[in-house]
Order: structure tokens, then sequence, then C-alpha cells
């Protein structure tokens, strides 16, 4: 059985949602300051079976498969971003052998009204002072490309990502 490529941009899509709704972690990938990269897994936040009560912020989003993550503002991701916004994520379901590269710049979000929306209780651990931590950053992606394995299917795709 041989590799078959997927060319259809809505199921490429859809195929890229199938597998970011269950992986249990998004792998980021940031640039440190010598240009290497550097990989950590991060909370799936489209995950809708850990995270249920963010289903309707993603939702609007299905078509431009928008992410969100949550980090520390005194991270190491996040100094490397001010440096260079560009990132890669990665989701996957092993046994299935589905994975989804998702690439493009990242924004800090300062909308308080958005921190607070993705905001899930048990993150004091995390940020201490709740929702107003100075340490609370939300990062969001709307990816240019997209590439994946799905079992014998394989895709690689730019996305029409608007200013």
């Amino acid at each position: 059985m041989g590799w078959e490529r997927l060319t259809d941009m809505p199921a490429i899509v859809q195929a890229c949602r199938d597998v970011m709704h269950v992986a249990e972690a998004v792998i980021a990938t940031t640039l440190d300051e010598e240009g290497a990269p550097c990989t950590r897994a991060m909370f799936n936040l489209r995950r809708a079976g850990q995270f249920p009560g963010l289903t309707h912020l993603f939702a609007i989003h299905d078509q431009d498969l928008l992410v969100y993550l949550s980090t520390n503002t005194s991270s190491e991701k996040v100094r490397h971003i001010q440096r260079d916004d560009r990132v890669s994520l990665y989701y996957c379901v092993p046994h299935t052998f589905h994975g989804v590269m998702l690439a493009g710049r990242v924004t800090m979000q300062t909308d308080a009204r958005l921190k607070a929306d993705l905001w899930q209780p048990g993150w004091e651990i995390y940020f201490p002072a709740g929702v107003a931590d100075p340490d609370y950053t939300v990062l969001s992606l709307r990816p240019r490309r997209v590439r994946g394995w799905l079992g014998h299917q394989s895709f690689d795709a730019c996305l029409d990502v608007a200013s």
C-alpha cells in the first residue's frame, strides 16, 4: 500500500480539526537565540474532552484553524517569540499515525476578555494571582501552512490567511 496525497482543501482542514480535537497535547517549537529549534509540550486547548468549555471559542475558527495557547510571560518560549515569532505546532494521535503540523507567526494577545474566556479552574498552580496574573500570557497562531499524515495519506498546503 502506497502513500496517497490529499489535495482537497476542505478535506485537509477537516483532517486538521479531527486530529487537533483529540490530540492529548500540542508540541510547540520556537527558535532560540541561535536559531536552533526548541520544542516542548503544551496544553491542547482545542481538545474538547479536556477543555469542553472552550469549544465555542474555536467553533468560529473551524476554517482558519486558529490556535490559542496559554503560557507564562516569564517563559523561555515567550522570550523566543519576542525575538522571532515563527512557530511550529504539532498535534498527533500516535496509535493512529495521524499527525498535523501547523506553522506561522504567533501573536501575544492582550485582550483581558479573551484571557478570561480561556482561563481554566486549577490554573492558579501556574498563575497564582489568577486571570490577572502578569505572568499569564495567551498566544495565538493563525497557521499559514499545514502538513499532515493520516495513516497512508499525506498533505502539505498553504492556508489563505487574511491580515
